[in-house]
């Protein structure tokens, strides 16, 4: 079990661009973000190894760029280009592999960082 705390969420306008971090508490195997709207399921947006490879959600690929301060214990997400589907709290979690698709996988869950695109 890790501790997660995100920071960096606020209301951009269209096109803009968000700089998400996530501080853990020790190390892990995956860190990934997921994120949630009102009324729909949570889906796994970025992961990054240990190792730093990365996955990306195909709607984002090429907007987003996961990346981590392995000694700081620190997952970060640079999010551009903005769009208003982007809009969703935004999750930090832990797992032994980087699925995205697969909630089983997470060990560990941060608060969530509000992310509001208009």
């Amino acid at each position: 079990h890790v501790q997660l705390v995100e920071s960096g969420g606020g209301s951009v306008q269209a096109g803009g661009s968000l700089r998400l971090a996530c501080e853990a508490s020790g190390n892990t195997y995956c860190m990934m973000w997921f994120r949630q709207a009102p009324g729909k399921e949570r889906t796994g947006v970025a992961g990054i190894y240990s190792s730093g490879e990365t996955y990306y959600l195909d709607s984002v690929k090429g907007r987003f760029a996961v990346s981590q301060d392995n000694a700081k214990n620190t997952l970060y997400l640079r999010m551009n280009n903005l769009t208003a589907e982007d809009t969703a709290m935004y999750y930090c979690a832990t797992g032994r592999y980087c699925q995205l698709s697969n909630l089983a996988n997470v060990d560990s869950w941060g608060q969530g960082t509000q992310v509001t695109v208009s």
